[in-house]
């Protein structure tokens, strides 16, 4: 799965450019949001120079959305936008519920343990196809994957600027060098 570019400051990544379809200058897009209508519903799109995008036509095909973008006529213009990812300005979002927030609103939060002591701050949100990941970077530079479920950070304070994480055990052990694997010849039984 590719990793994507950070997002330009006060904007969310919403969908991205993939492949032309057709000579006529349509591209296929990746949608980032359940709501379809996200595509024109917060006005134009921007890449991350700025550029703006207009979405004058789409259509779903399987997990994409084919769509002609105003000013794009033909297949080269077309191919040249491939990878393009497109963001909205984070206002133009409305305002989540109580219990709901937007991961771009999670990243720079404090990552506090279960003991309350800080044990970073969330650097980034993944998905690499088996749920929500969070990222987050520690003092000393290393960075950890921890998932994002409600088993794992039950806490969720993005007023009061922190998440926390569940005391499971495993979840920040430390791998022993020692310890082998089930598949290890060396591994005594």
């Amino acid at each position: 799965m590719r990793n994507h570019s950070p997002a330009p400051d006060g904007m969310v990544l919403i969908a991205e450019i993939g492949a032309a379809s057709g000579i006529k200058g349509e591209v296929r897009i990746k949608l980032y949001s359940n709501d379809p209508a996200a595509l024109t519903a917060y006005g134009d799109l921007q890449d991350a120079a700025g550029t703006s995008y207009r979405v004058t036509r789409s259509r779903p095909v399987k997990a994409v959305f084919v769509c002609a973008l105003q000013g794009i006529n033909d297949r080269s213009s077309a191919e040249a936008l491939t990878r393009t990812q497109l963001y909205i300005h984070r206002d133009r979002l409305p305002e989540p519920d109580s219990d709901e927030f937007y991961h771009i609103d999670l990243i720079g939060l404090d990552v506090r343990q279960a003991d309350g002591d800080t044990l970073g701050t969330v650097l980034a949100m993944h998905d690499f196809g088996a749920g929500d990941i969070l990222e987050i970077a520690t003092p000393d530079d290393d960075s950890l994957m921890i998932p994002f479920s409600l088993a794992a950070v039950p806490v969720v304070d993005v007023a009061g600027g922190f998440v926390q994480l569940a005391d499971l055990p495993g979840l920040l052990d430390d791998v022993d060098p020692d310890d082998h694997g089930p598949d290890d010849p060396d591994k005594e039984l």
